[in-house]
């Protein structure tokens, strides 16, 4: 409604410029020998023009005000055909009418869609940056409204959809939307595999879905060529991929998303290329391998966890060492601070530590550079009686760790600790 109200106070100031402007044109006295020209037939067809063009949008914002969606709608048809009386102002209002059909699109039931479907056929005059932009806007309503064939259709012929020279916005809008087709057969895709075992001619019903999915996996392919960031289609091409035992392109696909430098760093890659390995029973040192990069985006990840299991599994001093520094780093984080599992694993850590030589020493490496700034985010006396009253099991796993790590605030846990045995 704001982009509304604008153009409305814009028309309404150009008025008043034109009508100021021709007052002081007639006022004044040229000194150059001109030949006088009466513009006053154009000026009053410009007038004429902003005027019925002001009350168009006056009328859909008030329609708009009072939900009256479909009157809206009916009006909205009508505008861009009067804004094509004047390239200056079709220009500067393609954005304008783009943002209203969309608005219009999220509020008008399904049964009124047909309205909004002549929206989309004017839009085919107002640039293809515009198009693309509603066809996928439109095709995401459609989607929430159930309603995929439909979805995919409109996708289809945005995709196709092709005036004069294709910019780089354009093209990316242009792959966004082939994507999301593609996407729409993936879940085309997943219907059919769900109804296979309810279905007595298993054969169709297989055949169907390889047909999709070979539409998808086309598309998708392409699309993986452009660097970006394609989290939930790679998901999905890989979960069809696996269902049809090709892993070895589900490995190439999850690997080239992870390790292709021309791609953004991603964690999720990491993600899911850990996960597809684990699925496949991979070895500890490929696991620990893609755990390792992770760490080095995202600290904090739940999977840390994971990779500190595995390294414990080694034994190797250098291992162990390893894997108290990702449980303090996770313990670096609010989030963590209260959670069982990484006290217990900090503490089987420290546990195996205690068997070897100079593992104080090693202890000492981690906790000197938290000394100023641990204690008040663990071992604080808030803390203390808070985790004794809220969360016994924590208090009992952080009182150990506090004697090592916070021996001046370490009785507050020890006393703590002997209340609750």
């Amino acid at each position: 409604m704001d982009d509304i109200e604008k153009e409305l106070r814009r028309s309404e100031d150009s008025d008043e410029a034109s009508v100021h402007s021709n007052t002081s044109v007639s006022s004044r006295k040229s000194k150059l020998p001109l030949v006088n020209v009466d513009n006053s037939e154009d000026i009053s067809y410009g007038s004429r023009f902003r005027h019925s063009t002001r009350i168009c949008l006056e009328r859909i914002r008030e329609a708009m005000l009072h939900h009256r969606w479909q009157e809206a709608a009916e009006y909205m048809v009508f505008y861009p055909q009067k804004l094509e009386g004047s390239e200056i102002e079709y220009r500067q209002n393609r954005e304008l009418i783009w943002r209203i059909s969309i608005e219009l699109l999220h509020h008008m039931p399904n049964s009124k869609l047909e309205d909004y479907n002549n929206i989309h056929e004017r839009m085919k005059h107002l640039g293809v940056k515009i198009y693309l932009k509603v066809s996928l806007e439109q095709s995401f309503h459609l989607m929430l409204c159930g309603q995929i064939e439909e979805a995919k259709q409109l996708l289809a012929i945005g995709e196709s959809w092709r005036y004069g020279k294709e910019s780089a916005s354009q093209h990316q809008t242009a792959k966004l939307i082939q994507a999301y087709r593609s996407l729409l057969d993936y879940v085309i895709w997943c219907d059919k595999k769900f109804t296979l075992d309810d279905t007595d001619d298993d054969s169709v019903t297989y055949q169907d879905m390889h047909s999709y999915f070979r539409q998808a996996s086309v598309h998708l392919k392409e699309i993986f060529k452009n660097p970006g960031v394609w989290d939930p289609f790679i998901v999905s091409y890989v979960e069809m991929l696996e269902f049809y035992d090709d892993h070895e392109e589900a490995l190439k696909i999850l690997n080239d998303y992870a390790y292709d430098d021309t791609f953004p760093p991603n964690p999720n890659a990491h993600v899911f290329l850990y996960q597809y390995l684990k699925r496949r029973g991979a070895s500890d040192k490929k696991l620990t391998k893609v755990l390792k990069i992770l760490r080095t985006l995202v600290p904090s990840h739940e999977f840390m966890l994971e990779y500190s299991s595995l390294l414990l599994k080694s034994e190797k001093k250098g291992d162990i060492k390893k894997a108290l520094g990702i449980v303090m780093d996770m313990l670096d984080f609010a989030c963590w601070r209260k959670e069982l599992e990484v006290w217990r694993s900090l503490n089987d850590i420290i546990g195996k530590l205690n068997s070897g030589l100079n593992w104080k020493d090693i202890l000492s490496e981690t906790v000197e550079p938290r000394k100023d700034w641990w204690p008040a985010l663990h071992f604080t006396s808030f803390h203390a009686a808070q985790d004794s009253k809220e969360n016994p099991e924590l208090m009992k796993l952080k009182a150990p760790v506090a004697k090592i790590f916070c021996p001046d605030l370490a009785s507050k846990y020890i006393a703590a600790e002997t209340k609750l045995r």
